[in-house]
């Protein structure tokens, strides 16, 4: 890879792309629902104080800025909710999914950030519980997107505690640039 894709590379996926592990156990789990349990404080901590300058900051050329970035988490972790009820209710049911690019240039992203921060703390605390009372025959349960298939609910839990690491890690690097 040229050091320049490399460099494009490590600025889309600080954290690295997410790799589900072939087999995934209870430990996993837990340790995935505690990344989704402690996101909404991490980001507090990390935008705490930031100015509007900087939440105007992209965390890398023609990436979404802070404030953008704060919406899509609010926007992607509420889709996902959605997401896991239905798994749990439907059988395999395809899921719909959204262009997050489009939903970005929406105006409710230009907003100030404060509302899907409070947004994000609600949801997630909904979400936690919910995923902490699954047995592990609904962890089974699937739901299937067009684009990528059958995905188990366990494995969404660890898409989406990565999702929300991955994208604190954009804004931590965007607010120290």
């Amino acid at each position: 890879m040229e050091e320049s894709n490399l460099i494009d590379f490590d600025l889309r996926y600080p954290i690295g792309e997410f790799q589900c592990p072939t087999e995934v156990t209870s430990q996993q789990v837990k340790e995935w629902l505690e990344d989704i349990r402690l996101l909404p404080q991490q980001l507090e901590e990390a935008l705490s104080g930031a100015s509007e300058q900087e939440l105007a900051k992209s965390y890398r050329e023609n990436g979404w800025t802070v404030t953008q970035l704060v919406h899509h988490i609010a926007d992607s972790h509420m889709n996902s909710y959605i997401r896991f009820k239905l798994g749990l209710t439907e059988d395999e049911p395809t899921i719909k999914p959204y262009n997050e690019a489009e939903w970005a240039l929406l105006p409710d992203s230009e907003m100030p950030i404060a509302t899907s921060l409070k947004l994000i703390e609600c949801l997630h605390g909904r979400w936690v519980y919910l995923l902490t009372s699954l047995t592990d025959e609904q962890l089974q349960r699937a739901f299937n997107h067009p684009d990528s298939g059958l995905t188990t609910l366990e494995q969404a839990i660890g898409l989406y505690a990565w999702h929300g690491k991955h994208h604190l890690a954009h804004i931590r690097n965007a607010l120290t640039k």
